[in-house]
């Protein structure tokens, strides 16, 4: 083989998520999208807000000299300091526009916060479930990636996290609300994770990050708080992007927001922005750092998604499914009622219900179902749902 061994051994391994989406796309062609009940792939359901269609048409129109110029690295400085005073108040710190930096999405700010954290062979720790691309990002950047189990219900398990930490560990990274589990981490847990790492990052004379991963924030039900990691930790950044609150994943906007009591503050933003140029991201998105300014606290109806969680965790819940109720994001994360899931997952997909093997997110014998659908999906797929969790449970699979 030619190319790389790390990448051929990706390509042996690639994400369930794809391989089952594209796996979707060949049924449709042979049975019809209406007959095809794809939960594979979180790609929101509801369009944009109609004000974001309106600013994009107004910038457009208006055709200023140098809009499709460059900018500083870090974006726009207009764009940072909006941001930076919306998300004092979010976050609870006083932030400027110098701890903001606009990048390509949350994977693209992953990928620039880990740039800049990482030397070869430190380890950064999360908890499972983890997103699929966690491992691939760290091992972008020479990094070593390590998962700890998690308690019932998805709940952050201290001790095994305290356990995994070493000498060697840089960073922490949850995801909260988190995909695949919707799980929310309550502050009592964010309170005692920091107390955990400012300990050991007193033992080791040196700070261990912790890095939230938190697109699906304002997507939270029943009144859910998502507790505020910079305003716990001052050794904290969080990645984000507008991809799911606004529905636009594809325009590929995103930020970082470092606390203003982050270790070596100074040469550690300038990190984060030289990273952003020299990965190849350069800048993110123009036309939408333009745009963003006027749309924050602005998001699709969240309610939209809560009907579906209801609807799905209530259609799935009387079959005999067991699960932890979502608190956030538009995943649901049962267990599998065989114990080998990508099995049970198969027997589904015979019945064109397409959904992602659990073990793609550290958690062999759960599988994931993204909720983003159409509620005539949810609805005529329970059928297919009941039919192969009796099988499975009669032991006919």
């Amino acid at each position: 083989m030619s190319i790389a061994k790390k990448i051929e051994e990706s390509i042996a391994k690639s994400s369930w998520i794809r391989r089952m989406f594209e796996d979707g796309i060949r049924l449709k062609e042979q049975y019809g999208s209406e007959n095809v009940f794809d939960f594979t792939l979180g790609n929101p359901f509801p369009e944009p807000p109609e004000k974001l269609h309106v600013l994009i048409q107004k910038e457009i129109i208006d055709n200023k000299p140098g809009m499709h110029g460059y900018m500083p690295n870090a974006g726009y400085v207009e764009t940072r300091q909006a941001l930076a005073a919306h998300l004092s108040d979010v976050y609870g710190v006083p932030l400027t526009s110098s701890h903001i930096v606009m990048t390509c999405g949350a994977g693209g700010a992953l990928n620039v916060i880990l740039k800049t954290l990482l030397d070869p062979q430190d380890e950064v720790i999360a908890p499972v479930p983890f997103f699929v691309e966690y491992q691939a990002y760290t091992e972008n950047h020479g990094g070593v990636f390590k998962s700890v189990a998690s308690e019932s219900h998805f709940a952050l398990n201290l001790p095994a996290l305290e356990q995994a930490i070493t000498p060697k560990t840089k960073a922490v990274l949850i995801n909260s609300p988190n995909n695949p589990s919707g799980k929310v981490y309550e502050r009592e847990t964010i309170d005692a994770l920091a107390t955990l790492l400012k300990a050991r990052s007193t033992a080791y004379g040196r700070p261990i990050y912790l890095i939230s991963d938190e697109p699906y924030r304002d997507i939270v039900y029943d009144g859910t708080e998502v507790p505020s990691i910079l305003a716990a930790y001052p050794d904290s950044l969080v990645a984000t992007s507008f991809s799911k609150t606004l529905s636009i994943p594809g325009e590929r906007i995103g930020y970082i927001a470092a606390s203003p009591g982050l270790a070596d503050g100074t040469i550690a933003l300038e990190g984060l922005v030289l990273s952003n140029r020299i990965l190849g991201y350069v800048n993110a998105p123009a036309l939408m750092q333009r745009i963003i300014p006027a749309l924050l606290g602005v998001t699709v109806d969240i309610d939209i998604y809560k009907r579906k969680r209801d609807l799905l965790c209530d259609g799935l819940a009387a079959i005999g499914y067991e699960f932890t109720k979502p608190m956030g994001a538009f995943y649901l994360f049962p267990e599998s009622p065989l114990e080998d899931e990508v099995a049970f997952v198969r027997a589904l997909q015979a019945k064109n219900i397409l959904t992602v093997p659990g073990r793609g997110f550290g958690a062999p014998g759960f599988f994931r179902i993204a909720y983003c659908v159409a509620d005539e999906t949810i609805m005529n797929a329970m059928p297919g749902f009941e039919e192969v969790f009796k099988k499975a449970k009669a032991g006919r699979l």
